[in-house]
């Protein structure tokens, strides 16, 4: 089946050999991540190699715990809490949290963005926060300096992977390059405040002196790279900012690619030498792990488990 297809859930079911109504099943319990475009569900292949990488492990380890929070305050359950929290929104970092579970390390998952990962790092909620975030210059260092103040923490990479615009097949626009958001015959889509694509877009529009305002759709916020990849490619605006990998994933999509960023987890120094973050490193650096996550296209792991530099 086609990388960059979307999948509905019948087609998922017959993947998985299972009925359609498992499917829904698992939907409602947060097993299996989906989205909609209008009224319908659809997977991603990602979605998919994620869910069977998990259930590979299930049979062995106790499941990861996910933590909802709406804030960057997490309160875990206190009756078994977790050696280990590890935020970020990465397919990656869900099977990483599996490896981990294997090592004996109680290991949870919060799916905040970049920015309320340092700061829930920075007041000890968490213990590891993954990291895109780009200054203009550098990814991450000024960020964590910024939210993080008098704690020195430690960057460890987990991949490279480039960022650019989704547009329409075709590019019927002719969008080139930063400047093009500043166009008045373009229309955008916009992720919340906080998350690493508007701090991109941001900085852009800052260096190029364009105000926010002039840029048609910059209020238009979508949820995921996902929902704005398929609103691009159904016409509902002309351009958005996002991963390569996830234009591979929606049919009538064209990526400009734009820019290198690093990803990175941040880790507070003094936790470096605990039980959990050593059996974290020895997983990054396990053959058995690089070998699962190769698999997912649009991700340059040259540089995976590597400490690039203490901030």
């Amino acid at each position: 089946m086609a990388q960059n297809k979307s999948l509905s859930t019948q087609e998922v079911a017959d993947i998985l050999h299972v009925s359609k109504s498992t499917i829904y099943d698992l939907i409602r319990r947060g097993e299996i991540h989906s989205y909609k475009i209008g009224r319908k569900v659809r997977f991603t292949q990602d979605d998919v190699d994620a869910y069977i990488a998990r259930s590979r492990h299930e049979h062995s380890t106790r499941p990861v715990k996910n933590i909802d929070t709406h804030s960057t305050l997490l309160t875990p359950e206190r009756n078994e809490e977790p050696e280990l929290i590890i935020s970020g929104q990465d397919v990656v970092l869900d099977i990483l949290a599996n490896y981990l579970q294997q090592e004996g390390v109680n290991t949870a998952r919060t799916y905040l963005n970049s920015f309320e990962g340092l700061l829930s790092l920075y007041q000890d909620n968490i213990q590891v926060a993954a990291c895109h975030l780009f200054d203009g210059s550098d990814y991450n260092t000024s960020f964590v300096r910024s939210l993080m103040p008098g704690v020195t923490a430690v960057l460890v990479n987990v991949s490279y992977r480039t960022q650019g615009f989704y547009v329409q097949k075709g590019n019927p626009k002719g969008i080139k390059g930063w400047s093009d958001l500043g166009r008045e015959d373009i229309t955008v889509l916009n992720r919340r405040v906080g998350s690493s694509a508007r701090i991109l877009m941001d900085t852009q529009l800052k260096r190029l002196g364009i105000p926010a305002s002039r840029v048609r759709g910059y209020d238009r916020i979508m949820k995921s790279h996902l929902t704005m990849a398929a609103a691009i490619a159904a016409g509902e605006a002309d351009l958005a900012i996002g991963t390569e990998r996830i234009s591979r994933q929606i049919e009538n999509l064209d990526f400009i690619p734009l820019l290198e960023e690093r990803f990175d987890f941040v880790i507070k120094k003094e936790r470096m030498e605990t039980e959990a973050v050593r059996k974290l490193m020895k997983v990054l650096k396990d053959p058995a792990f690089a070998r699962e996550i190769a698999h997912f296209s649009g991700n340059d792991y040259r540089d995976l488990g590597k400490i690039i530099t203490e901030v």
